[in-house]
């Protein structure tokens, strides 16, 4: 019973004795793990952008979202997750806090969001609504590449249509 034991403990004891095979062993395990964490949690990086305080510039965040396998529901969370805000405590809010998702819903290529009236005032802290929207406009073309156009509602009303479909 030993012999067929030590037959396998030699070669693995002897792999391990070079401590650049141990770590390059342990930086493989590791990876792995990642790997096996990241598509079992099905993370995909989204981009936002907020607006600095100091300067007034675009800043650019980068957040993990859980994927799902419907797109409709891909882009909702992304857009919450906007209306949540930055998490960096010197950029500002593309909309008040009290802004909330009414529907979203995508249908060939295009997205209909439906906004509370809150939307419609700039944000506290600065800005320009229709900045904003352009922001997120383009935020969801950027992060959605199936996306053709967005088209925006606040209370069921259309709201800048003209201006983005220039």
């Amino acid at each position: 019973m030993n012999a067929p034991l030590g037959t396998i403990i030699k070669p693995i004891s002897g792999f391990f004795a070079s401590k650049i095979t141990h770590r390059v062993f342990f930086i493989f395990l590791l990876t792995a793990a990642a790997i096996v964490e990241f598509y079992h949690l099905g993370l995909a990086r989204r981009t936002f952008v907020f607006y600095n305080v100091s300067d007034g510039g675009i800043v650019v965040e980068d957040r993990m979202l859980k994927r799902s396998k419907s797109r409709e529901v891909d882009i909702i969370r992304y857009t919450e997750e906007l209306l949540l805000g930055p998490v960096a405590p010197d950029l500002l809010p593309l909309f008040p806090r009290e802004t909330r998702l009414k529907s979203l819903f995508y249908r060939d290529g295009i997205v209909y969001a439906n906004f509370t009236e809150d939307a419609v005032l700039p944000p506290v802290e600065g800005g320009r609504t229709f900045e904003n929207f352009n922001t997120l406009y383009d935020g969801i073309l950027r992060n959605f590449s199936y996306v053709r156009d967005v088209r925006f509602f606040i209370n069921g009303e259309i709201a800048y249509f003209e201006e983005f479909h220039r």
